[in-house]
Parts: C-alpha cells; structure tokens; sequence
C-alpha cells in the first residue's frame, strides 16, 4: 500500500480526496490536515509516501511546503489555478491535479503513483545494509528475508529467515519509513511485521513463519491493521 497525506485548506477537497483514495485498493489514507505545519510534523514522524498537496494555503504555500520536504517524500499538486504548473514539475512533483478533481483522473496519478513506487522497490528497496560484529562492518540483509523487527528503546533487532538476527542503532519509527511501502505493517509501538510471513491471525496475536514468537496487536494498530488485511480475509 502507498501511504498517503491530504493537505488543503478547504475541507471539502479533503473530503473528495479521501473519498478517491478511499475507492482505491493500493493507497491507504494515514492522514489530513489543513494545516501545513501539522502535515510536515506527520511526514517526519512516520513514513509517508506521498503527499496531496494544495498550492494556495494561508499558512504556508504548496511551494513553499515542497521546499522544505527537501525530497522526503513524493507529491501530487492539487489546485483551482493552472498557472503553478511550471513551477510544481520544476520541484519533481508526481502529478499536477485541477479541482475538481475527478475519480478518472485521479486514478490516472494513482497508477502513476503504482508504476513509481514498484520501479523504486525493485531497483533500490531490495536490501539494506547493518552494521555489524565489528566497527566499520557491514552485512547485507535481503528486505525479504526480514520476517519482523523489534524496536529495543534506542535500537532495533532485525529477525530474518534462519534465525539470523541482526542489530542497529536507529528507531523503529525511522526504520519503517525507510522500507519499501507495502511490505510491512505496524502492529505494536515495538514491532514491524513483514505480511508475506504472516501465517495465522488469532483474536489479537499474530503469528509469523519461521518463529515461535507470536506477537500481540496494540490497541493503537488494531483499526489499520485490519483495515490492511480485510481484502484478503474470506469468510
């Protein structure tokens, strides 16, 4: 799934937006707001694909926004006015959206969006390198190999196929953001879990191949977690 943000001034763009997104089955809305201020804080401080981005905000323009993202994540321009087009490519942006903002033409950036991130996490998420054993070390660990991840206060331990376990000084929160999108899901404030090693679902426990670990749902993650693997469930 691409995560995804609505940043607008005007709540009924918010509230069309949504009902797109909403329709789609590759994007997951973890966000909106019509305060940039408030956007930027969520962008830094969980992993967020893309961002829908009005121009024209009293707060802080669209530009001005995409100026100090500096390349965080990807954006979609949203707006009345044709006349920021030069200027949105000029800043890399994804997509260029006139409002109203039709479900025809909203899919077309969705698929855009799709082709992008596939691209990415082929040719560059597909390992990531930890150091290890001694200074100066790294080892390589194969993103799917990574069967879940625990955050350990400052650190976190990476479990992987064949009980191979490695550990590395950054945040879970930090560390998710950097892995591919769709791959993972957040099920507690302490675990990240890979979706293709989850085996079986009992009430709030989730059990993961290659471990005898099962791991407990947060009350916090329940909702989005479910909310992920509903496509899925067959009754």
């Amino acid at each position: 799934m691409i995560r995804c943000i609505i940043v607008d001034d005007e709540s009924h763009a918010i509230e069309l937006l949504s009902m797109h997104i909403k329709q789609t089955s590759i994007l997951e809305l973890v966000g909106s707001t019509t305060s940039p201020v408030k956007a930027l804080q969520m962008v830094f401080e969980t992993r967020v694909d893309v961002v829908f981005l009005d121009v024209q905000m009293t707060e802080m323009s669209g530009i001005e926004f995409m100026q100090m993202l500096n390349g965080r994540c990807k954006v979609i321009l949203v707006t009345a006015y044709k006349d920021y087009a030069i200027q949105g490519f000029d800043n890399d942006v994804v997509d260029y959206l006139l409002k109203p903002v039709t479900f025809t033409r909203f899919l077309q950036s969705a698929r855009k969006l799709l082709s992008l991130q596939e691209g990415s996490n082929s040719a560059e998420n597909d390992f990531i390198l930890v150091n290890a054993e001694c200074k100066g070390k790294l080892l390589r660990v194969n993103i799917d190999d990574i069967v879940y991840i625990e955050g350990q206060r400052q650190y976190v331990s990476i479990h992987s196929r064949h009980d191979r376990r490695f550990l590395s000084l950054i945040s879970l929160k930090e560390l998710e953001r950097r892995m591919p999108a769709g791959k993972f899901i957040r099920v507690h404030k302490s675990f990240l879990l890979a979706t293709q090693y989850i085996t079986m679902i009992q009430h709030n426990m989730v059990h993961m191949a290659g471990t005898t670990k099962v791991i407990a749902i947060g009350a916090t993650y329940r909702e989005a977690f479910m909310a992920r693997v509903k496509n899925r469930i067959i009754p």
